[in-house]
C-alpha cells in the first residue's frame, strides 16, 4: 500500500541526516523532493504545493530538541499534515435508524458490488441484520454477482425479475427490509464506464425515493486524479456522506487518498484492501499517515486479529498445548485465521519498520499453500500426533505432496519450535511477559 510514495518520502528525509538544525536552506531541498513524490503519486499540484508550504512554515526556525534529529522533527510535522490532509478524524457510518439505508454509488469497475457484500459482512459481525438490494439492472450478470457474494457472507439479497426500474426495486427492497426486520439495507446501484446524464439522474431518483441515511461513493484508488474528479462530479449531484477507497492492495499511487478530502470535503470512511470478503477497514487518517511514512499500524493489525479471533477455539487450543496435544490440524486452523486477516504483505507492512524491509521483496500470496499441501498429505493420525513422523513417513509425505524432503523437514522443525514457544508462553515466562505489558493497554 503506497509503497512507491513511502519509498520516495523516506529518500527525501534522508537529505536532513546529520544536520543540526532545520533551516530554510536544508529544508527547501527536502520539501522539493516531498512535493515531487506527491506529484508522482498523482496528487493534485495545488494540493501538493499547499501541503509543502504548510510544512515549511511550521518547520523553519524550530529548535531541534536534544534527543531529536531534524529529520525526525520534519517527519512529525509531515505526519500531522498528512493526517489533516486525509481528514484528521475517523468517521464511521450512521446506523442510528432502523432500518439504516446505505446507498452505494460509483463508476463501473470501482469494486462497488463487491464492497456491498464486504460491508454487509462487516456489519453482520457487529450484530446487525443486513439486507442487500440488487438495483443494477443494466450490467450483465450484476444481480448474479451480488447473489453469489451475498451467499458467501450468508446475507439475504432482494432482487426483482418483474421490473427493470431500479427506483421501484429500491423502494420495494426498503419495504421488504422493514417487513423482515432487517435493520440495515445496502443498495447496490448501476455504474457506468464514464459519468453521463442518465446515470446521474437515475442515482438521484433512487436517492430521492428511499432517502438513505448514508450515501457512499466507491472509488478505485488506482485511478488517482481521475478518481478525485469523478468524486467531485458525483458529489455535485448526490451530496454524499463519505468515500470508500477500493483496491488499495494494488499498484496504488496514493493520489486519491491524499487529494479527495480537500477536493470534495467529504471523509474517507472505509478502505478495501483485497478480494477477500473480510478485507475491509474503517479509514483512520492518523494510522494511514503512519503507514505512508513507514511507521506501521499496530492498532489496525491487532483489530484485524481480534476480528478473526475465535474465543472458544482458542480455549481448546490452549488445553491441547498444555497437554502437548497441539497438532497440525490445529496449526491449519491458525493459518486459516491469519489468511482471513488479509493480504500478507499488507499485514507485514503494519509492523513498524517492516514496510521498508519488504519494499523490494516479492511476497507470494500463496505462501501458505506449500504448508497446506504438505499437511494435506499426512494421515489423520500423523496430523494429530506429529511425533510419530519418522523418515519413512517423511518420504511418503514428500512424495504425496510433490514437495522435497527438505521442505517437509523444515516444516516439522518450525512446527516443533513453535509448539515449544507456545508451551513456554503458557508457563511462568509467559505470565511474566504478560505482567510486563500490563498498563500498556
Amino acid at each position: 500500500m503506497f509503497d512507491n510514495l513511502s519509498k520516495k518520502l523516506d529518500k527525501a528525509f534522508q537529505l536532513l541526516k546529520g544536520q543540526g538544525q532545520i533551516t530554510e536552506i536544508n529544508v527547501a531541498e527536502t520539501l522539493k523532493e516531498v512535493r515531487r513524490a506527491l506529484l508522482e503519486a498523482d496528487v493534485n499540484f495545488k494540493i501538493a504545493k499547499d501541503f509543502t508550504n504548510k510544512i515549511k512554515d511550521k518547520a523553519i526556525g524550530q529548535k531541534v530538541l536534544t534527543s531529536l534529529k531534524p529529520g525526525q522533527l520534519l517527519i512529525k510535522i509531515v505526519k500531522d499534515e498528512l493526517t489533516q490532509l486525509m481528514g484528521s478524524n475517523t468517521q464511521e457510518i450512521d446506523l442510528s435508524s432502523s432500518p439504516s439505508v446505505i446507498l452505494m454509488s460509483g463508476l463501473q469497475g470501482s469494486g462497488k458490488t463487491t464492497f456491498c457484500a464486504k460491508l454487509a459482512l462487516y456489519l453482520k459481525k457487529k450484530g446487525k441484520k443486513p439486507l442487500l438490494a440488487a438495483c443494477d439492472v443494466y450490467r450483465p450478470a450484476a444481480i448474479d454477482q451480488l447473489s453469489v457474494i451475498a451467499e458467501q457472507v450468508n446475507v439475504p439479497i432482494y432482487s426483482e425479475s418483474e421490473t427493470k426500474d431500479p427506483v421501484e426495486i429500491a423502494k420495494r427492497a426498503l419495504l421488504h427490509a422493514k417487513q423482515n426486520k432487517n435493520n440495515v439495507l445496502i443498495v447496490d446501484t448501476a455504474g457506468r464506464l464514464a459519468i453521463d446524464e442518465l446515470l446521474m439522474n437515475e442515482i438521484h431518483n433512487i436517492h430521492k425515493a428511499i432517502k438513505p441515511d448514508e450515501t457512499l461513493f466507491v472509488v478505485d484508488s488506482m485511478t488517482g486524479q481521475d478518481a478525485v474528479n469523478t468524486a467531485k462530479a458525483f458529489n455535485d449531484v448526490l451530496d454524499y456522506q463519505g468515500v470508500v477507497l477500493t483496491k488499495l492492495d494494488g499498484d496504488t499511487r496514493g493520489g486519491a487518498a491524499l487529494s479527495i478530502k480537500s477536493v470534495v470535503n467529504k471523509p474517507i470512511k472505509f478502505i478495501s484492501t483485497g478480494e477477500k470478503m473480510e478485507a475491509i477497514d474503517v479509514f483512520h487518517p492518523d494510522r494511514m499517515a503512519d503507514r505512508i511514512l513507514g511507521m506501521g499500524d499496530v492498532i489496525s493489525l491487532v483489530e484485524r486479529a481480534q476480528q478473526q479471533f475465535d474465543e472458544e477455539e482458542a480455549r481448546k487450543i490452549n488445553k491441547k498445548i498444555a497437554k502437548n496435544r497441539f497438532g497440525f490440524d490445529d496449526f491449519l486452523s491458525q493459518i486459516q485465521q491469519i489468511k482471513k486477516m488479509g493480504n500478507i504483505k499488507d499485514l507485514i507492512g503494519m509492523i513498524p519498520g517492516a514496510g521498508k524491509m519488504i519494499n523490494e521483496v516479492d511476497i507470494d500470496e500463496d505462501a501458505f499453500k506449500k504448508i497446506e499441501v504438505i499437511i494435506g498429505s499426512m494421515t489423520p493420525k500423523e496430523r494429530s500426533n506429529p511425533s510419530i513422523i519418522d523418515n519413512n513417513r517423511k518420504n511418503r509425505i514428500a512424495n504425496g505432496s510433490g514437495r522435497g524432503i527438505e521442505e517437509v523437514n523444515e516444516l516439522l522443525k518450525k512446527f516443533n519450535q513453535m509448539s515449544k514457544m507456545m508451551k513456554m508462553m503458557q508457563g511462568g515466562k509467559g505470565k511474566q511477559m504478560m505482567q510486563m505489558f500490563k498498563g500498556f493497554n
